[in-house]
C-alpha cells in the first residue's frame, strides 16, 4: 500500500483541461457575484427611498458582505501549487524551507474561507435576529433575504472562480530549471 504525506485524502480534482471551460467558470463567477452585489445594493436603496416601515439597511446589514468579499479576495489570490508542494523536508510550522510556505498557504486558505462561512453565517444571523424575531412582514422581510442571497452568491462565485482558476490549459508548459 502506498503511503502519502498529504493534507487530504484525495489528491485533487482532476478537471478536464479546457479554455473554454475557464472562461465560462470566470464569466460565471463574475455573473454570480454581480447578482449577490446588487441583491445588496438593491436592499439598501429600496430600505431608503421606498420602504415605508422604520427598519432600514445599516452598517450591521453590509458587515457580512465585506466578510465574504474580503474571504473570496483571499481565496483566489492562493496559488494551488503553494497548497500542493509536499516537500518531506522536516522544517517547522514558521521556519524555513518549502513547506514553510505550504503550511502558510493553507492557513491564510483557512482564513479566507472562514471569512466567507462567516459572512454567510452573519448574514442568516442578521436575518434572524433583526427581521424574523421581531415578526416583520414580507416587504421589510425581503431586506435580509436579500442580504443571504447576496453572501450566497458571493460563496458561490467564490468556488465557481476557485476551479476555473486551476483548470489547467492542455497547451501550458512548466519551465522550472
Amino acid at each position: 500500500m502506498e503511503q502519502r504525506n498529504s493534507l487530504f485524502r484525495f489528491s485533487g480534482l482532476n478537471l478536464p483541461k479546457s479554455q473554454k471551460l475557464r472562461s465560462i467558470g470566470v464569466y460565471l463567477s463574475g455573473i454570480l457575484f454581480a447578482v449577490g452585489f446588487w441583491s445588496m445594493v438593491d436592499a439598501a436603496i429600496y430600505s431608503k427611498t421606498v420602504n415605508a416601515s422604520i427598519v432600514h439597511v445599516t452598517f450591521v446589514d453590509w458587515i457580512p458582505f465585506i466578510c465574504s468579499t474580503l474571504g473570496m479576495i483571499i481565496v483566489n489570490s492562493i496559488e494551488k501549487s503553494h497548497l500542493l508542494n509536499d516537500n518531506n523536508n522536516n522544517s517547522s510550522f514558521l521556519g524555513g524551507g518549502s513547506n514553510s510556505t505550504t503550511w502558510q498557504a493553507r492557513v491564510i486558505l483557512f482564513f479566507g474561507f472562514s471569512l466567507l462561512a462567516g459572512g454567510l453565517a452573519g448574514s442568516f444571523m442578521v436575518f434572524i435576529i433583526k427581521f424574523l424575531l421581531k415578526h416583520y412582514t414580507f416587504p421589510t422581510l425581503g431586506m435580509g433575504v436579500s442580504n443571504i442571497i447576496c453572501n450566497g452568491c458571493i460563496m458561490l462565485s467564490c468556488i465557481t472562480l476557485w476551479l476555473s482558476q486551476n483548470i489547467e490549459d492542455e497547451y501550458s508548459y512548466s519551465l522550472a530549471l
